[in-house]
């Protein structure tokens, strides 16, 4: 049975991806940095620097032969709803990807929803049933139900600020490290990943 909050359409009246660069792109260009300060200033600096992730990978990335083919192999209507904030690194180099492979099949509305406007959704969906992590991807059905899901970082990517963790180092040290490794994968571990949730899902063969 579908959830309330997908039976009220508030995932169908989310942001698309392009609306979502629009208003991150007016939010940074009409902020008065002089009434900012603490984590306000530190959160809309990361913003910034995530736009402009978000605008280089839209601008570089393509989709690969064999992950488009098995996207245009979906043959009926999915909703992609992300979880997600403007400040979230994670967010900023994973969704980009994710609307480039929505983009390989109109069947595929992706919608971008606020993580802490939408409190009660993010909480159907914590990551290891404690942490609201993102960006946190659901997909539905045309009538709600739930098809699969993936979030919030690509496994490496994980495996990567799990060891840096376990090392004693700072959280500015392994989120360094972690978008050195974002830089250098392009994308390719996200790809695999969604390779096999297809294979998975909807039993397609390599």
């Amino acid at each position: 049975m579908a959830e309330k909050f997908f039976l009220d359409k508030r995932p169908h009246n989310g942001y698309t991806f392009s609306e979502y660069v629009e208003v991150l792109s007016n939010k940074i260009n009409s902020t008065d940095i002089t009434k900012l300060s603490g984590e306000e200033l530190e959160r809309f600096e990361t913003t910034k620097l995530n736009f402009q992730r978000i605008s280089r990978i839209n601008k570089s990335y393509t989709v690969s032969e064999n992950l488009t083919s098995k996207i245009k192999q979906i043959d009926k209507p999915q909703l992609w709803m992300v979880l997600t904030e403007d400040w979230c690194g994670d967010s900023a180099q994973n969704i980009p990807y994710i609307s480039k492979m929505a983009e390989c099949n109109p069947l595929i509305d992706l919608r971008i929803l606020i993580r802490d406007e939408n409190p009660d959704i993010m909480d159907l969906y914590l990551t290891n049933g404690t942490a609201r992590s993102i960006p946190k991807l659901i997909a539905f059905d045309l009538v709600g139900n739930e098809l699969f899901q993936w979030g919030p970082r690509p496994v490496e990517g994980q495996k990567l600020v799990d060891k840096a963790k376990a090392e004693g180092k700072t959280k500015e040290q392994f989120l360094n490290d972690l978008h050195l490794w974002y830089g250098r994968n392009r994308g390719k571990n996200l790809e695999e990943e969604f390779s096999n949730l297809f294979d998975i899902v909807f039993s397609y063969s390599s």
